[in-house]
C-alpha cells in the first residue's frame, strides 16, 4: 500500500470513528422544543387515540420492524406508562405509517415524541431514551399535571 492510500485510510477511520461517537453521545438524549413544534401536527391524533383524563401525557414511539434499540425503548416506555397513570404510550410501526413520521419530520427509528393532552410537543428523544431527561422534561411542561 502507498504511502497515500495508508493516509487516506487514516483519515477515513479517524473521520468514522468522530462521526460514530457524536452520533452515540446524542443517542438518547431529550431535546427541547422548536417553535415550529409548537404549532406542529397533533400527537394524539397522529397516534389515533384520545387523551383521558388520567393520562394527560403522550409518548409517542415511531419504530421500524428490524430495529433492535426500538424494543428496548418499547419495554422502557411501556414500563413507565404502566407505573404512571399520567402517562400513555402509543407505538407507531413506520413501515405501516410512514405518514406519521413526514409530519414529525423523523428520519431514524426509535424516535418518542412526547406530547401534552392538546397535542404539543414537549420533548423529543431519538435512540433508547434516558429515562430522567425525558421525566424531567415533561414534568418542566405546563400543564402536564405531573408536577
Amino acid at each position: 500500500m502507498s504511502t497515500t492510500g495508508l493516509i487516506v485510510l487514516l483519515a477515513t477511520l479517524c473521520v468514522a470513528t468522530a462521526v460514530g461517537l457524536a452520533l452515540r453521545s446524542a443517542s438518547g438524549r431529550v431535546r427541547g422544543v422548536s417553535p415550529a413544534a409548537v404549532t406542529g401536527p397533533d400527537g394524539w391524533g397522529l397516534a389515533g387515540v384520545a387523551p383521558e383524563a388520567t393520562r394527560e401525557v403522550l409518548l409517542l414511539q415511531l419504530s421500524s420492524p428490524v430495529c433492535a434499540p426500538c424494543r428496548q425503548t418499547a419495554a422502557v416506555l411501556g414500563g413507565l406508562a404502566a407505573d404512571d397513570p399520567s402517562l400513555r404510550h402509543v407505538e407507531v410501526d413506520v413501515a405501516e405509517r410512514a405518514e406519521v413520521a413526514r409530519a414529525l419530520g423523523v428520519l431514524r427509528t426509535p424516535t418518542t415524541v412526547a406530547f401534552d393532552s392538546d397535542g404539543t410537543e414537549l420533548a423529543r428523544v431519538s435512540g433508547v431514551p434516558r429515562v430522567d431527561e425525558l421525566l424531567s422534561a415533561v414534568d418542566r411542561a405546563p400543564g402536564t399535571g405531573r408536577r
